[in-house]
């Protein structure tokens, strides 16, 4: 069959719906330019989630993606592929590097963490309800952002003089429109931070993961810490992925209930809850549309007639999926009464993301106790002027401005 065309994804990321359509148009898989590198984007859902718990598989590109090495120096997304954590491990590796961090996220952990997020929620809503009844508040800057990095701070043992630094780097990350020089100089102020942080924590010890992580041993591996380059990674991987994707749900989360008042009705009348918001926020609108990135191990024949070819890259299109009309009945619909609200928002399979619930429990807070506090809350320009961050990857708006009181 003849080679499809090669989509090129917009990296400020300014129409991703029309570009999802394009994308899912090519069949279950297209041919996509990301930043000067060409990929598989899966869109189909059901082929994604078949790929993402195949052994032809991995998300390590030094050991089967035959361009790692070239495209490393030269893409400004190098760091997604260059960590050295289970984001990008495979096999055993994935799993023992897993089975340190996983405490983290216990079930009894979360819930002792409970009390920490409503207190962190009130002090935000306290300061919020200082602001003037006419004034125009960026309820992002304000709330959105503060309490996901206070969280992960709080976990990680981040002290709070550290967090803004910590957030303006891990926006970086995410930040597709950056060159290969300012992707490099991020990510250099990025170890820079991190390091510090070791550093601080090997000196002072505390009762947080940062500590936990810089002591484990791996009893499976003869007693073999983590080496200084894998701890560095997966504290990356524990701030960004903590801070920058609950951003974003809560960013989107307050968008749709101020566009949708029905919606919000449900929740007051007791039809249906916040978690149920949350669910279909998380594939409506999930926090990250694409992440890269995967590699072939074999060759991988695919419903179409095609092949993704041995060594070739993929990337997983989540929210395209979501949004497939063949998985969800009115797919681009927000309906949090729906039955099935299944979604790739947190991944699939052995990667699926550990702080699942604890984002969970993030955003069914922030959404409950914003929206007790401020009944009348509503958005202060119309939807089509809130702008999406500058990203092919995180899905979220730059600001978002809102008036607390009706007038």
């Amino acid at each position: 069959m003849p080679e499809q065309p090669v989509l090129v994804l917009d990296p400020t990321g300014s129409d991703h719906h029309t570009e999802h359509l394009a994308l899912r148009a090519q069949g279950p898989a297209a041919r996509v330019d990301i930043v000067g590198v060409q990929a598989w984007a899966v869109t189909d859902p059901f082929l994604l989630k078949r790929l993402l718990t195949s052994p032809d598989v991995s998300k390590d590109g030094r050991t089967h993606w035959p361009a790692y090495a070239e495209t490393v120096m030269r893409w400004p997304l190098a760091l997604w592929i260059a960590v050295q954590n289970m984001f990008t491990a495979y096999g055993p590796d994935h799993t023992r590097l897993r089975h340190l961090i996983a405490p983290a996220f216990s079930a009894r952990r979360i819930a002792r963490i409970q009390p920490a997020i409503d207190a962190m929620v009130t002090t935000l809503l306290d300061d919020l309800a200082t602001a003037p009844a006419d004034e125009v508040v960026d309820l992002r800057e304000r709330l959105a952002y503060p309490l996901p990095i206070a969280v992960i701070g709080h976990l990680m043992g981040v002290p709070d003089s550290q967090r803004d630094d910590f957030r303006h780097v891990v926006d970086g990350v995410f930040d597709t429109t950056l060159n290969p020089d300012e992707a490099q100089a991020n990510t250099a102020r990025l170890y820079e931070h991190l390091d510090h942080l070791i550093a601080a924590k090997r000196h002072d010890p505390g009762d947080d993961m940062t500590s936990l992580l810089i002591a484990a041993r791996d009893d499976e591996n003869g007693g073999v810490g983590l080496a200084h380059q894998e701890l560095r990674d997966t504290l990356l991987l524990m701030i960004s992925a903590g801070y920058e994707t609950t951003v974003n749900v809560i960013d989107q989360s307050v968008v749709t209930m101020l566009l949708l008042p029905d919606q919000l009705q449900l929740v007051r009348t007791g039809v249906i809850d916040w978690d149920d918001i949350v669910e279909e926020t998380l594939r409506h609108e999930p926090a990250v549309k694409h992440l890269p990135l995967r590699y072939a191990v074999n060759d991988i024949p695919l419903p179409d007639g095609q092949t993704i070819a041995r060594g070739e890259a993929i990337l997983a299109s989540y929210a395209a999926a979501n949004r497939h009309p063949e998985w969800h009945p009115r797919a681009d619909t927000f309906d949090a009464i729906r039955a099935d609200k299944d979604h790739l928002a947190f991944g699939h399979g052995v990667h699926y993301c550990l702080g699942a619930p604890l984002a969970r429990l993030e955003v069914a807070t922030a959404l409950k106790m914003l929206f007790e506090r401020f009944p009348h809350i509503r958005l202060a320009v119309p939807a089509a002027e809130l702008k999406p961050v500058p990203s092919l990857i995180s899905n979220g708006h730059q600001t978002l401005p809102v008036r607390l009181h009706a007038n």
